[in-house]
């Protein structure tokens, strides 16, 4: 096992980035490797899933890697606070990050080896770059996704949805709802690929998992966004746990997580079989 930071000039984001790597170093020759990119949540950074979790350790006993850049307060995407970019961090998580790292370690390059999740921002995060990138991410691993943005009122989002002012990311709110900013949107779009044949819905859709605390105050907008998978035919798992919104209720539930990506594994293996 290698615990690794990488650090590498960024053309996306136009500046020097920073990025925590576990990699199994597996010597029985089992690479490359099946690989989790996984984004941290509001106020985090590069380690707060080594900080706050055992990823590093339950990851590598799984033989997976897993990838964690640093967002800032991105949500994860092209942020413009007063008509400024700061960085595209959407393209560079979806395209940048991904070439990158692949270059630089023995991961395996193939959709359903190539998985997307986080926490919070970075669960909110995870939902919409895996459903804008759904060549590259087979499946999505969200912990209580901030997707309040656009499945709560305004009234609610003003009151406890608006912690660092993320709203301005998200701004003119009823112009970006049309936009791939909103899951819900491109969910929509995806649905209509499938809807013309261009594309099979298991195909066309990565897997997508969605765990969230019982007293957790996101857990209506993430059953919203759970269910507008469903009946658009994606292959959702949707499951309510004990727990509020804290790195406690996503390390209680971080095992059957990993479990769930790397059971991707013994589907690719079969299906290698009957190729």
């Amino acid at each position: 096992m290698a615990m690794l930071h990488v650090e590498f000039k960024s053309e996306c984001l136009k500046r020097d980035v920073s990025v925590s790597v576990v990699l199994p170093f597996d010597r029985g020759g089992r690479a490359p490797y099946p690989t989790l990119y996984l984004l941290h949540g509001l106020q985090g950074n590069c380690n707060s899933w080594v900080s706050n979790t055992r990823i590093e350790r339950w990851a590598c006993e799984r033989n997976l890697a897993v990838v964690m850049p640093q967002g800032e307060n991105s949500f994860w995407l092209d942020t413009r606070p007063h008509g400024i970019s700061y960085g595209d961090f959407g393209s560079y998580v979806g395209e940048e990050l991904v070439q990158v790292t692949r270059s630089l370690f023995p991961l395996a390059r193939q959709r359903e080896r190539t998985f997307i999740g986080g926490f919070s921002m970075g669960g909110y995060g995870a939902l919409r770059n895996g459903l804008k990138y759904p060549d590259t991410f087979g499946r999505i691993a969200a912990f209580s996704a901030a997707v309040h943005i656009y499945e709560e009122r305004a009234e609610w989002i003003a009151k406890q949805g608006d912690m660092a002012g993320e709203m301005l990311i998200f701004e003119p709110i009823e112009e970006t709802r049309k936009s791939d900013l909103n899951p819900r949107w491109l969910i929509k779009a995806l649905a209509e690929r499938t809807a013309k044949g261009i594309d099979d819905p298991k195909k066309a859709f990565p897997q997508v998992k969605i765990i969230v605390g019982q007293e957790d105050n996101l857990l209506e907008s993430n059953l919203r966004l759970g269910h507008a998978l469903e009946e658009e035919g994606a292959q959702a798992d949707l499951r309510v746990a004990p727990g509020t919104h804290h790195w406690d209720f996503v390390q209680n539930n971080l095992e059957e997580m990993l479990d769930w990506l790397v059971s991707s594994e013994t589907e690719h293996a079969s299906e290698r079989q009957l190729d």
